[in-house]
């Protein structure tokens, strides 16, 4: 539960967005052309406030996981696994709901205990992140890497954008075991609306009477 918990910290734009200023963390030597492109992911970030689309998970034993997402920024998101994963994370702008459907559990956090409060802020600016260890391109797109390492998140993070028309597509995140999660973004429209009631936090229900 706390690997997909993780990897939707990793999903909605920068677990190490939450870390700037963590002790330890070096600046890289960043180029010109780095220091543009991390102002161009920071505005195309910052430019996001509404996201929709699928996703597909593929976890760090071969296990690979479908589901829809919703983010209104800021400070709200829904992803919805499909079955037969028994997930739902939902986060209404003050907590973030961990549901289990086949344990019929929910758990809470504090928003602002997560990195989510900053993640799904309005406000980034990679190129002033600590965290940040490294920027590369490859055909058609913008590799961004983050280190993690503090008591909420421990591990690495790299982030893939399309380029030229930046989107994030892709992501990975490995955790201190060195086990890494991949989630890729299928069919993403921003700009959009969204159901308010798609980020009321779930109650736990007894799903074994809806069987009989």
């Amino acid at each position: 539960m706390r690997r997909l918990f993780l990897a939707v910290f990793a999903a909605l734009g920068l677990v190490s967005a939450g870390l700037a200023g963590t002790p330890g963390f070096m600046h890289f030597e960043r180029s010109e052309a780095d220091q543009e492109d991390l102002d161009r992911v920071s505005a195309y970030l910052n430019g996001v406030h509404t996201l929709k689309g699928s996703f597909m998970q593929l976890g760090p034993d071969g296990q690979i996981d479908e589901g829809v997402f919703y983010i209104e920024k800021p400070g709200r998101m829904r992803f919805e696994y499909r079955a037969p994963n028994p997930v739902l994370i939902v986060s209404d702008g003050t907590t973030v709901a961990v549901q289990n459907r086949k344990l019929n559990t929910v758990d809470h956090y504090p928003l602002f205990s997560t990195p989510l409060d900053l993640i799904l802020s309005d406000d980034l600016d990679l190129k002033r992140n600590p965290s940040i260890a490294g920027i590369s391109r490859g055909p058609g797109e913008i590799i961004v890497n983050a280190r993690a390492a503090s008591t909420k998140v421990n591990g690495n993070l790299t982030l893939v954008f399309t380029d030229p028309g930046l989107e994030l597509r892709q992501w990975t995140i490995v955790d201190a075991q060195g086990l890494s999660t991949t989630v890729s973004l299928r069919d993403v429209e921003t700009g959009v609306a969204i159901d308010p009631s798609l980020f009321k936090l779930p109650e736990a229900e007894d799903f074994t009477k809806k069987d009989e």
